[in-house]
């Protein structure tokens, strides 16, 4: 069932598929562009054929409570706890300063973004849990103004996990179109200063395309998960996790690099069997058609292989997990050892599970609370203080050639 995989072949694939999205994004962007919300109720009235408007109301949201058990909004709040402490370690004094040296001092101000958008997976699943995922490190940080999409028809759920947060401003549109209301703005919709949120190629793309209008998190594309593992791993735990990234999305990928050659076939084996149990067996089929192993002759080289392939999820099931831990530097999420399936961290752990795809967590970091401010650099600086640097100061910038700058340094040493 997997078959054998050339991790560069691989790689560029993944890229290709938002390559070959962006067309299309750029068409519908500039839809939104020309019509704005004339266009946006019309794509989503093909998804929801009896709606009057794009924004869902408070009696929408009341009523979606009627619709889920007791129980799971429980659990929807006992995770939106766990997700807040961890995103709360995260979070940055609002100002600090330090006097480095007599007369010298220097800080760094911390200043929330001051509106947001989040997009939300749905149509084919319902995503509650990466409503709680966008809005808790931009609740944590501060920001005072936000607003999610979602495609049409949005499920109750995800209703409830977003009024559990606190976000107010929900609207029922998906796609591209999503990206370009939030970051161009319609006559409903104000403008964002950042999207954040994973989607599909098309999502990804268009975050990709908008960014001199709104700046994003990073391209978080269909899931994928990479597991490195040798021969102590249990062929079920990684089969299963296979599995449940492969449900995602038709287009969501995963690969194992083993140096056990015989695993892949036990994994494979666990594969036939616990597919047949699962009721998304079609899109898991198609995932499935683009994932696979490599096998390596050693764990440096498995290490070597993982780190150029940059998985959004990565799974570390070895004897020694410490030094591969150790040796990693490129993953989204990392999650070591046999008990700790990656849906732990896509739910309740705490940590966050919006992450970048396709390599990207080479450049990239998960979402966390800094993707929401922004810093300002501060210093503060005595007469002796300059004094102290002044000599440095006018030699560089008399260097350059900026007489105005080392003057500015003179006029200051020079006043009494």
């Amino acid at each position: 069932m997997l078959q054998e995989l050339d991790v560069e072949r691989w790689i560029k694939q993944r890229r290709s598929n938002l390559d070959e999205a962006k067309k299309s994004a750029a068409e519908i962007i500039n839809i939104i562009r020309n019509e704005g919300d004339k266009a946006l109720l019309r794509m989503a009235r093909k998804y929801e054929p009896d709606i009057d408007s794009i924004k869902i109301s408070q009696d929408e949201i009341d009523a979606a409570y009627d619709e889920v058990d007791d129980s799971l909004v429980e659990s929807i709040i006992e995770a939106e706890v766990r997700i807040t402490q961890f995103h709360e370690r995260q979070r940055d004094h609002d100002l600090w300063l330090e006097e480095i040296e007599p007369g010298i001092t220097l800080g760094v101000k911390t200043t929330a973004l001051d509106r947001v958008g989040f997009y939300i997976p749905g149509r084919r699943a319902a995503y509650p849990s990466t409503a709680l995922m966008n809005a808790i490190p931009a609740i944590v940080a501060g920001v005072p103004d936000m607003c999610a999409c979602s495609p049409p028809p949005i499920l109750p759920l995800t209703l409830v996990a977003l009024d559990i947060v606190g976000v107010e401003e929900i609207y029922r549109i998906g796609g591209a179109q999503a990206i370009a209301a939030m970051a161009i703005g319609t006559e409903s919709i104000k403008p964002v200063r950042k999207i954040t949120g994973p989607g599909n190629a098309y999502v990804t793309a268009a975050k990709m395309l908008l960014r001199e209008d709104a700046e994003i998190d990073f391209p978080a594309g269909p899931s994928e998960i990479g597991i490195l593992a040798d021969s102590s791993a249990n062929p079920a735990f990684i089969a299963i996790d296979i599995l449940a990234q492969a449900e995602h999305d038709p287009d969501a990928a995963c690969i194992l690099i083993t140096t056990d050659k015989s695993l892949v076939g036990k994994v494979d084996d666990e594969l036939c069997s616990l597919l047949e149990e699962l009721p998304r067996k079609e899109i898991i089929t198609q995932a499935l058609s683009h994932s696979g192993y490599i096998t390596t002759p050693d764990i440096d080289s498995a290490i070597s292989a993982m780190n150029q392939v940059a998985p959004e999820h990565l799974s570390i099931a070895v004897t020694d997990s410490l030094p591969v831990l150790n040796a990693i530097k490129n993953a989204g999420s990392i999650f070591v050892g046999p008990y700790t399936p990656v849906a732990a961290g896509d739910y309740a752990s705490g940590t966050n599970h919006v992450l970048p795809t396709a390599g990207y967590a080479s450049t990239y970091s998960g979402l966390n609370v800094s993707h929401f401010c922004k810093t300002s650099t501060v210093q503060i600086i005595t007469k002796p203080g300059l004094e102290a640097i002044g000599d440095v100061i006018e030699n560089i910038a008399d260097a350059e050639g900026l007489q105005a700058h080392a003057k500015s340094v003179r006029i200051r040493r020079s006043f009494r």
